[in-house]
């Protein structure tokens, strides 16, 4: 079993050289994965100067870790945003999204990409709450979505049924990344340090641009902006299995303890496990995914295991657009909650048409600078009790000489011993053993006492 995730294993992108010396651009991407890579894609497309700027690989971060499902499936998403929002807005995220997975399907088309692109039904099911199903089914079905709820699945295990997407699809990101990114300027092992207006330092040189756009999947800058407020992180476990049919179908669980399925190649993917990073206590991570695994799927082999991590907001809909009014030459684009393939696309779409002064009709939706429905208030206040709790417990740990803590904002850093790393359950920097650091907003290693 190997603990890297099949994308990885099966792709290899060439190598970039790193930002050696100081450089003038019209735009800067920081953050060269998915959204960052398309967003620069978008933008040199439309006769703009661009540099991307990457700490480390593309793709290497979450891109590189995803289950590459693109759907306008969210889980339990169009009731909610109906209730919460009204049904011009639910409308506007579906279209959205649409766009999103159609504009892949054309950019593979016209570049040739072969990166395993298919079109296929994606389930949302669920083993207890057949009521949220039917919910689902019905706010679906107001939009227009093609969209049934059904009994009958290819799933191995009893459930109460699904709401069936039809005309999904599924692919193979770094594939796609590696074709997609051949014409950009990249600067890999390129690790930001700061930003101060248009400026950015890094290592070992500066970069002056007209427009930044900050795509490092968790915004890097704490003011202005207060993103380290507006959302927290969660870990999510993928499990590659052969011996397994393939599925027809993608598959998606409305229980909180449920697995998420798709096929590739000859591998099964199986994903779930899913707590906030900092928090794994009771039946998560590969522990739970394993023994599901070996309940639905006895006799197969387990060939791969990794993780990703997910920015969740308070109100489901990710930020894109600008970073804050006091810099509106920043743009942020974070906040997926488990659907950044799609995301991305949308992000693309949205930020090259706000940076090229063009109208976009879902810029609002999306909009960093939108008002939070009176519903997302209970998210909002769990976030800020985890990360009171933190701070306290890292104070404490500040003056009792105990460690670690984060290096990000102080936070008491919790050990993750499926994985072997410590997280932040603030704010979701997560780092090697030795303190390294591994995912931010911290930018910086901890050291311990």
């Amino acid at each position: 079993m190997k603990k890297i995730s099949v994308w990885k294993e099966h792709t290899i992108i060439p190598e970039r050289e790193e930002l050696l010396e100081n450089r003038t651009t019209e735009v800067a991407v920081i953050g060269a994965g998915m959204a960052g890579i398309l967003t620069a894609c978008f933008l040199q497309r439309q006769g703009k100067k661009v540099v991307v700027l990457e700490a480390e690989r593309i793709g290497s971060g979450q891109t590189g870790n995803t289950t590459a499902k693109l759907t306008v499936q969210h889980g339990l998403l169009y009731d909610k945003l109906i209730r919460n929002y009204g049904k011009k807005k639910a409308l506007d995220y579906l279209r959205a999204n649409q766009q999103a997975i159609d504009l892949y399907e054309q950019l593979i088309k016209e570049k040739g990409i072969d990166c395993n692109f298919e079109r296929l039904p994606s389930y949302l099911y669920s083993m207890k709450d057949r009521d949220s199903l039917i919910k689902e089914a019905s706010a679906a079905a107001s939009l227009g979505i093609p969209s049934r709820l059904v009994s009958d699945t290819e799933l191995p295990f009893e459930h109460i049924g699904a709401v069936r997407f039809d005309n999904q699809a599924q692919f193979e990101p770094l594939r796609f990344l590696k074709e997609i990114s051949r014409e950009l300027t990249i600067f890999e092992k390129t690790k930001v340090l700061s930003i101060h207006g248009h400026t950015i330092t890094t290592r070992r040189a500066k970069v002056e641009a007209e427009h930044i756009v900050i795509a490092t999947h968790y915004p890097m800058v704490n003011l202005p902006g207060l993103y380290f407020m507006r959302q927290h992180q969660e870990r999510s476990y993928v499990l590659a299995l052969s011996g397994a049919d393939k599925l027809q179908g993608m598959y998606y669980s409305a229980d909180h303890d449920g697995i998420s399925l798709r096929s590739f190649r000859e591998f099964l993917l199986i994903g779930g496990g899913a707590h906030r990073t900092g928090e794994i206590q009771g039946s998560c991570g590969y522990t739970a995914l394993r023994q599901k695994a070996e309940r639905y799927y006895p006799g197969c082999k387990e060939e791969y295991c990794w993780s990703a991590q997910d920015c969740m907001t308070h109100d489901a809909i990710p930020f894109i657009g600008t970073y804050s009014i006091i810099r509106p030459y920043w743009y942020v684009i974070t906040g997926f909650k488990k659907w950044g393939m799609t995301s991305s696309m949308l992000a693309a779409m949205l930020i090259s048409d706000e940076i090229c002064g063009k109208k976009n009709p879902y810029h609002k939706l999306f909009s960093p600078q939108r008002i939070y429905p009176a519903a997302s208030a209970k998210s909002f206040f769990i976030d800020m009790g985890e990360s009171i709790k933190g701070l306290s417990e890292g104070t404490i740990r500040l003056f009792s000489k105990t460690s670690p803590r984060c290096s990000h904002m102080g936070c008491a850093l919790k050990w993750n011993p499926q994985e072997k790393m410590w997280e932040c359950p603030c704010h979701g920097s997560r780092f090697e053993e030795n303190g390294s650091l591994i995912d931010n907003p911290a930018k910086k290693d901890v050291k311990s006492s």
